[in-house]
């Protein structure tokens, strides 16, 4: 049967959680198209905060991955947003002049920062809080800057505040009401989390309406309406959000606040509807992701044909954590003349508890520094459970008033709902943890998607398993799986490889086991990973198992074209490689050349049926710029011209590039060599680091020089070169064989303990196995370019445009 041609509109949590739910009900239904308007994949755009503050990096918050649109043949355009719909040819129209058709149109559109309209609102320097791009400027703009105002003292404000706190500005929150996030806190909660942020550092300008943004091009501060002024280098609005509209207006579809859809998430246009932030249903929009979740759940089934309930609605429970702060709240907030109240405070120890009752049943919740309970209160709200032969603490602290998390968790009913971004209930886990031989949290969130957004519950999945599980939880909980694909952790897969005998990836799912057969794009790549690591000399690598970038041998850029990044060994070139590449780069039109932080040069643009002419006419070696391997050796001019040089750097660099060059390692691995404790070569931040002195050579491991900045740890320091190949070479065989796939030098070393790496590579026997295993695997690595460049079968396969 010819698949239904489906497009959706937006790249956001909302929507592509729509296509997940359809690819479980109607697999083969539909040929998906999604535009998305920013460069990335998609996002948990919950978790920018994180990022903001430094706990996570963007990279963390990628939800989808470039692999699984690929795996699910989802065909996507980021960076392309749709600048028109035809309703009538069933067509949308990208910004690019891209044409697609459609049978059905989604359109999850989001939604954008609401901005104060005043004036200087359009200076440099005014950001709001709702995507990569708003945080990248934040984070860069606090590189340079020191003073920063946030408007707005809701939770997205106070995190924004707390992330620039730690970004080493100082912080005015600006709020207009009297007391913060007044639409989930009474005034005594909030007085309570005003006090504890005050301490962390943050200073709230109160009951003050901004009316003007100072400065020329460039914000130096704001005015109010009481004529006072504060100073400011970066202002961020933090004051709610706006549904992305425009084109749902100017398609003709009915729109009101948002665009209105019907219990089916129907627009008034056939075969036309809208889910997310952009959607207004029973005139309510909504921006939290549990709503979004239930409504995407709905249109699925719809697609599919499946009949599903209508959605009808939501009633929010709000579990949030702000600056370390745990709050609950959950329907009204304030009392009237029809409300009683239970309150509890308790200053000393920073908790507040409020719950509103009207007609014997719970009318709202408010929890501040304790929210344990917010769970089973909520639930107890939502059913309208009656609460009239029960006792004020029977009610705050559940009907066995049980204190300790494995007694909450027997009594909690199974309906109670755990993960409210998704829905998830405690019995759902708990079938899940038994049918699906769960042992992990990470499992139990690949299965139901418990965790999989804001992450507050993970504790609360935790205690499940440690009661569904008993004893056996004790045994198994260390152990984390590789994917949802499998309970198998990354220890028992590479047991089960050696104890089986088990030759290739398929082999490895069939034999094991896999739930998904076909795995998923975290389990393939590493399983092929542990298969080359285990068979050093013999393995044949499953190329089609590998990550998109080293399928390709290329690094896919956003618009879909390429780059290819020559290997230049320690950075050193040639006049004669330098006219190769000024040469292919005109003859191929490369939009952009440019010198990469490795010390190289890329060309960028390339469209992908060109990759294969353009590797043969340059004649050069990969650089492997989008390999797991070792990328580049960053070397100083050293003491062949440097007058501070104690060393050769420069030689030692381009020895060490060439012997470690093509080898797969867990993640990728940089090096740099400086030839004397000046260290131009930045080797104290790197993978594996060489700084030369007097006599000898420093040896440095486990930096890193990204996000999470982490300096190396000196290992040794060795007299000769031949000493720095030896230490160098065993260090990088312990790393392959005992990290996991995707874990950086940096956190590995942090898991394993520098103590323990150091007392291996001292041994000299142990060394000397370590070398023997690299050279062996070393062997037997080609030159990929070379290979595509031979093999019209490749080329066929990767590199032909259809």
């Amino acid at each position: 049967m010819e698949k239904k041609k489906l497009v959706m509109i937006g790249n956001g949590m909302a929507g592509v959680r729509t296509i997940e739910e359809l690819l479980k009900v109607a697999p083969e239904q539909f040929e998906i198209t999604i535009f998305g308007k920013e460069p990335h994949p998609n996002y948990n755009r919950i978790q920018l905060s994180t990022v903001l503050q430094g706990d996570t990096n963007i990279k963390d918050i990628i939800m989808n991955d470039w692999q699984w649109y690929e795996d699910n043949n989802i065909q996507l355009f980021t960076n392309e947003p749709i600048a028109k719909i035809d309703a009538q040819q069933k067509q949308v129209v990208s910004d690019q002049g891209r044409v697609v058709n459609y049978d059905e149109l989604i359109i999850a559109t989001g939604s954008r920062s609401f901005i104060l309209p005043i004036p200087g609102s359009d200076k440099q320097g005014v950001v709001g809080f709702r995507d990569i791009a708003d945080c990248e400027e934040m984070i860069q703009t606090a590189k340079h800057n020191k003073k920063a105002v946030v408007i707005g003292g809701g939770l997205l404000g106070l995190e924004a505040a707390r992330g620039l706190l730690n970004l080493g500005m100082t912080v005015d929150v600006v709020h207009l009401m009297p007391h913060l996030m007044e639409r989930q806190l009474d005034a005594a909660a909030a007085k309570l989390l005003k006090n504890e942020l005050e301490q962390q550092g943050m200073n709230f300008l109160m009951e003050k309406k901004t009316t003007e943004i100072l400065g020329e091009d460039r914000v130096t501060g704001l005015r109010f309406s009481d004529n006072t002024e504060v100073e400011a280098d970066l202002i961020v609005m933090a004051l709610g959000i706006v549904p992305n509209i425009q084109l749902g207006k100017d398609s003709g579809l009915y729109v009101n606040r948002a665009i209105v859809v019907n219990d089916y998430m129907e627009t008034n246009v056939n075969n036309v509807y809208a889910v997310g932030e952009c959607a207004e249903h029973r005139e309510i929009t909504y921006g939290l992701v549990a709503p979004l979740y239930e409504q995407g759940k709905v249109l699925a089934e719809h697609l599919a044909g499946k009949q599903p309930k209508p959605y009808e609605g939501t009633i929010v429970g709000t579990q949030l954590k702000v600056s370390g702060v745990d709050l609950f709240s959950a329907g009204e907030i304030y009392e009237d003349e029809t409300t009683k109240s239970i309150i509890v405070q308790n200053e000393f120890d920073g908790v507040y508890k409020k719950i509103l009752i009207r007609n014997n049943s719970l009318a709202g919740i408010v929890l501040y520094g304790d929210t344990k309970d917010g769970n089973r209160l909520f639930n107890m709200l939502t059913s309208q459970e009656d609460v009239s032969g029960m006792t004020s603490v029977n009610i705050l602290q559940g009907t066995c008033g049980a204190v300790d998390n494995s007694g909450d968790v027997a009594s909690m009913p199974d309906s109670e709902l755990v993960c409210g971004c998704n829905g998830v209930t405690k019995g759902t886990i708990v079938s899940a943890i038994k049918e699906q031989n769960l042992t992990s949290v990470e499992q139990v969130s690949g299965c139901t998607n418990a965790g999989r957004s804001c992450g507050r519950c993970k504790p609360m999945v935790a205690d499940i398993l440690a009661y569904t599980l008993g004893d056996q939880f004790d045994q198994t909980k260390q152990k984390t799986a590789i994917c949802g694909c499998t309970t198998l952790s990354r220890e028992d897969v590479i047991d089960e490889i050696k104890a089986k005998g088990l030759q290739t990836v398929k082999e490895v799912m069939n034999v094991l086991e896999w739930k998904n057969e076909e795995g998923c794009s975290k389990c393939r790549p590493a399983v092929n990973y542990y298969l080359g690591m285990i068979y050093a000399d013999e393995y044949r690598d499953a190329r089609d198992s590998r990550l998109v970038n080293e399928k390709m041998h290329a690094n896919i850029q956003k618009d879909g074209t390429y780059s290819v990044v020559p290997r230049m060994y320690g950075g050193v070139t040639t006049a004669e490689d330098l006219k190769k590449i000024a040469e292919v780069a005109e003859k191929y039109n490369v939009p952009l050349v440019k010198l990469t932080g490795g010390q190289r040069i890329g060309l960028f643009g390339v469209k992908k049926q060109d990759l294969p002419a353009m590797w043969e006419d340059l004649g050069m070696p990969s650089g492997y710029a989008y390999g797991k391997t070792l990328r580049t050796v960053k070397t100083c001019v050293g003491a062949t011209f440097c007058r501070f040089g104690t060393q050769d750097s420069m030689g030692l660099g381009i020895d060490l590039e060439k012997k470690f060059e093509r080898l797969d390692t867990p993640h990728k691995v940089k090096m740099g060599v400086s030839a004397c404790p000046r260290n131009c070569a930045e080797a104290g931040i790197k993978d594996l680091g060489f700084v030369g002195i007097d006599g000898g050579w420093e040896i440095y491991v486990a930096g890193n020089g990204g996000v999470d900045l982490r300096a190396a740890d000196l290992l040794c320091t060795v007299k000769t070169k031949e000493k720095v190949m030896d230490i160098s070479s065993a260090f990088i065989q312990y790393y392959r064989e005992t990290a996991n796939y995707l874990e950086r030098t940096a956190p590995w070393i942090e898991r394993m303990g520098f103590d323990h790496i150091k007392e291996v590579l001292e041994d000299e026997n142990a060394r000397k196995l370590l070398n023997e295993r690299l050279d062996k695997t070393l062997k037997r690595y080609n030159e990929p370019w070379q290979e595509a460049i031979e093999s019209k079968e490749i080329q066929d396969k990767y590199y032909v445009t259809r």
